[in-house]
């Protein structure tokens, strides 16, 4: 009954438009319930794919010249018949830029898919920094860490020993990336902090899992380096304001333990 409560007040949870006492509780309420955190989520993405697709297509000054002409052809028509015309114009522009959008995320490219998953890595990254409470089990230990993700999240991983390496294990937390739960852990490297994202490949849509698997570079504009890969069905990602050597060698750590 708890989560049916706050699943009916979501969407204005979302929009900060709940009591700030309320607010912190559903925090609270979201960090300790994987159904509400995935919930609440899914609605983030679907608000941020919304305001993508709102950008991909704008009626040319052509286009919208051709309809009036088409509304203004038969002056001698009603007012009533006018804006019935009128209004069926405006229908036809709407219809026309939502199934263009539609259609434009359905059938996106592979380097727009794969970009947009880097863009919510990135958002992830830095959301979870931000946050007061950036891990849900703080440990430095990976034999603490590691079982903490059991009953979480569909699949098991491995993390590397760090003895010998510059890196330290700080905890880690659930996320989710294209609806799919997975593991956030991070590491620390000279006060840096570094995320490293686990996700059960098959869990992932098919253009996205493609796109990814094309092994191309990160897109230039991402203010974090970041690298990628799959291993054994599992899709790993490391991202953080260090050096690409830095990147490189957690990465090949991680790859090691795998």
């Amino acid at each position: 009954m708890v989560c049916e409560s706050w699943k009916a007040k979501l969407d204005t949870y979302l929009d900060g438009e709940v009591a700030e006492d309320e607010m912190r509780t559903f925090d609270a309420h979201a960090r300790g319930c994987a159904s509400c955190s995935a919930d609440a989520l899914a609605r983030v993405q679907m608000k941020r794919a919304i305001q993508v697709a709102g950008k991909r297509f704008t009626p040319s000054a052509e286009f919208r010249q051709r309809i009036q002409r088409r509304v203004a052809a038969k002056p001698r028509r009603s007012f009533r018949m006018g804006w019935m015309l009128a209004a069926a114009a405006a229908i036809i522009l709407a219809v026309g830029t939502l199934t263009s959008n539609y259609l434009g995320i359905r059938s996106g490219n592979e380097a727009s898919s794969r970009d947009h998953a880097y863009s919510e890595i990135a958002d992830l990254h830095v959301e979870t920094l931000a946050s007061a409470s950036p891990v849900d089990v703080v440990s430095t230990d990976r034999h603490t860490v590691k079982p903490w993700f059991q009953g979480k999240i569909p699949f098991a991983f491995n993390l590397p020993e760090l003895q010998n390496s510059p890196f330290s294990l700080l905890g880690g937390r659930m996320t989710y990336l294209d609806q799919t739960p997975g593991a956030h852990l991070i590491y620390d490297l000279r006060k840096h902090h570094i995320s490293v994202f686990v996700f059960q490949e098959r869990s992932l849509s098919p253009t996205l899992a493609a796109s990814l698997n094309a092994n191309s570079p990160s897109p230039k504009q991402l203010p974090f380096n970041l690298e990628t890969w799959s291993q054994g069905g599992l899709r790993y990602f490391v991202i953080g304001d260090v050096s690409v050597a830095d990147i490189d060698s957690l990465a090949r750590l991680l790859k090691s333990a795998s």
